[in-house]
């Protein structure tokens, strides 16, 4: 797929230029001869002779940001001034911060907030500690672990360069649902120390939101942590992606006049979200989903599979169809692609049924470019903020994690994640729906809101542990 500007690599470039009538136009001119797009311009200063314009604008990576100013330098009579990254200055000193709820004003504000006053709050929580929820941060706060292992589609980064996904991820959660999460970045890879440390940290928080750790072993470590833990564990790239990716299959099927049970589904990777994604199909009606991974369709006669592919082998593929994805991508109605870029083309679309659906997600560069695919798809989304039906676990996490504090719930069950994913679908109204509008924006208002009230609804009807497991079910 050919990079497009992208506003994630914006910058904003000051110029000195002579005052004459075509100066703009000529700024605007180098900008989009060279591949970017102007996205504002301003005057900053003006002089007889000579005006000061800061000109921002789109690239479509860092080579081309250069490129882009060094197009602007070549305009006769202008003078380059600093060029700043908008990315990296809205990172500058952090996104999110600690305030105070109740004033300090004075000293019996801090008697009460601090000692004397807050030893009667600590000795009433030595007596009843589930009051914690009632007289502590824990009623509202999610703690977002990292080991730094699998940091977006950059790979083992390590504990610091995670940092700005989790800080980022925090202010998701406070933006979309109110929640003062906090990212915790554990400089350790050893799932036994990972498990411990979030165990002992566990009494600050009503939830733990598992964040960029690798398969397998984010499944152990989830699996784990739901069994020692009396708070919910959710692993977004698992189950996040699964419940949105569920959202937009219902409406998409709606799109084209086909039903869950009766369409054949191959999924495309064998990894966390791969498997959270197979669980939730299965577990909302799903009857004919074919498997595969780098090495193949997965099937029972596949030599040397690991244990969970056996697991996916004995719950998929009844027809034990082999070879690779294109072998059994013909005639298939739906493709899920949580696996590489590029790996298939508009021609390997073509040979899909009619009416076919086609998510490829792999970020940033897609499994298949999302124009050549809706030349022969009838319904086509991607991870991409750049096109028509963006799957972004934004869409579920926040209003997830509503719901289970507001119900207080003690664990998290498959049932309540599909809950959230057709309430979720429920956002899109009939009259609303379209092939390119199958899942609603990020920004919608009633999104977190109707997940949340989803979550807590079937945390109400059915128990926080009365549903099957998540974590046993998708390892």
């Amino acid at each position: 797929m050919a990079s497009v500007p992208s506003i994630s690599y914006s910058i904003t470039i000051r110029l000195d230029v002579p005052a004459r009538g075509n100066a703009v136009s000529q700024l605007t001119h180098a900008v989009e001869e060279a591949g970017g797009i102007v996205t504002a311009l301003d005057v900053t200063a003006s002089g007889h002779e000579r005006l000061r314009i800061d000109v921002t604008c789109a690239a479509s990576d860092t080579e081309h940001a250069q490129r882009l100013t060094e197009a602007l330098a070549r305009v006769d009579g202008v003078t380059i001034g600093k060029v700043s990254d908008r990315t990296f200055l809205m990172h500058l000193g952090g996104k999110i911060e600690i305030q105070p709820k109740v004033p300090i004003r004075n000293r019996d504000d801090l008697s009460m907030i601090y000692t004397p006053g807050v030893a009667r709050v600590c000795l009433a929580l030595a007596e009843n500690p589930s009051d914690a929820r009632r007289l502590t941060i824990k009623r509202n706060t999610v703690a977002v672990v990292t080991d730094g292992s699998a940091v977006l589609g950059l790979g083992n980064l390590g504990a610091i360069p995670a940092l700005p996904v989790m800080e980022g991820k925090a202010a998701l959660f406070k933006r979309f649902a109110g929640i003062d999460a906090f990212p915790i970045c554990l400089d350790t890879q050893d799932v036994d120390e990972i498990v411990r440390t979030v165990e002992l940290i566990a009494p600050v928080f009503a939830g733990i939101n598992l964040e960029d750790i690798s398969a397998p072993r984010c499944f152990e470590i989830e699996r784990r942590l739901r069994d020692s833990l009396d708070i919910p564990v959710f692993h977004d790239d698992q189950h996040g992606t699964a419940i949105v990716v569920l959202a937009a299959l219902i409406n998409a099927l709606k799109v084209v006049g086909k039903t869950l049970p009766d369409v054949r589904i191959v999924l495309s990777g064998a990894g966390a979200a791969g498997m959270a994604i197979l669980t939730v199909l299965l577990e909302a009606g799903a009857q004919h989903v074919v498997v595969g991974d780098k090495d193949g369709v997965i099937h029972g006669g596949r030599e040397d599979l690991a244990a969970e592919l056996v697991q996916v082998a004995e719950r998929t593929n009844a027809e034990g169809r082999t070879g690779a994805l294109r072998d059994v991508l013909a005639g298939a109605d739906v493709f899920i692609g949580v696996s590489a870029p590029n790996i298939l083309t508009g021609d390997d679309i073509a040979t899909m049924a009619e009416g076919s659906i086609v998510f490829a997600l792999a970020n940033p560069v897609p499994e298949v470019d999302p124009l050549a695919a809706s030349e022969h798809a009838a319904v086509v989304a991607s991870g991409r903020s750049d096109a028509p039906n963006q799957i972004n676990n934004v869409l579920a996490f926040p209003g997830v994690f509503r719901g289970l504090l507001d119900a207080a719930s003690h664990s998290i069950s498959i049932g309540m994640l599909i809950a959230a994913a057709r309430a979720l679908a429920d956002v899109v109204t009939p009259d609303e729906l379209n092939a390119a509008y199958i899942v609603p924006s990020v920004f919608h208002p009633d999104v977190a809101s109707a997940v949340a009230a989803a979550v807590s609804k079937a945390v109400r009807d059915t128990g926080s542990s009365a549903a099957p497991d998540l974590a046993a079910a998708s390892a």
